[in-house]
């Protein structure tokens, strides 16, 4: 493995980290409605458990409301029993086919337990991207050991992984006060 294979890695890796810190921060519910909050939520259809959004239409009504559309009569029942059983803490209510789940007001205590949430979601994240700059460093101190690298390349190599590093963790700061300025927001 070269220097720049090794860069190029670890810019890959972390950069994947991110969008798994995004898609984490999704499922953080905030005091607005989101489609992707259902996303966890599994319903049996015949037998197997699927994800609502593969038996029904799931959309938003407005900005506290979502609206779930089986796509068979028969489901109805289930995706209410699903939702409700969750726990997301919501209670959706049927109108004929269409079933709305209202998205309650959060409190002022659960706004900021939710902000420990995702400062320690964001923790989390900053902690794997630093076991990859770790290993970055590891593999540059390997391929010095066995030569392929001269010390100065070395040095260079496993700075331009700390600025790398440097950056994505400030990009997981912004995305961390981002999502708590959006939960603390009434």
């Amino acid at each position: 493995m070269s220097a720049a294979e090794i860069k190029k890695s670890a810019e890959g890796k972390m950069g994947k980290s991110v969008e798994a810190f995004k898609h984490e921060l999704t499922k953080i519910r905030t005091g607005r409605a989101h489609p992707g909050i259902l996303d966890q939520v599994q319903v049996d259809y015949y037998g197997s458990m699927l994800p609502i959004s593969q038996v029904a239409n799931v959309s938003l009504i407005d900005a506290r409301t979502i609206s779930v559309q089986p796509w068979e009569k028969g489901m109805g029942q289930k995706i209410e029993k699903a939702i409700r059983e969750s726990d997301l803490g919501l209670n959706p209510s049927s109108m004929g086919d269409l079933i709305r789940v209202p998205m309650p007001a959060l409190t002022e205590e659960r706004r900021k337990e939710l902000t420990k949430v995702v400062r320690h979601a964001g923790e989390d994240a900053k902690v794997a991207v630093r076991n990859l700059r770790r290993d970055a460093n590891e593999h540059a101190k390997k391929l010095l050991k066995d030569k392929l690298l001269t010390e100065d390349d070395e040095r260079r190599l496993m700075d331009e992984v700390q600025k790398l590093t440097d950056r994505t963790v400030a990009e997981i700061d912004k995305l961390v006060h981002g999502k708590e300025a959006e939960i603390l927001a009434v």
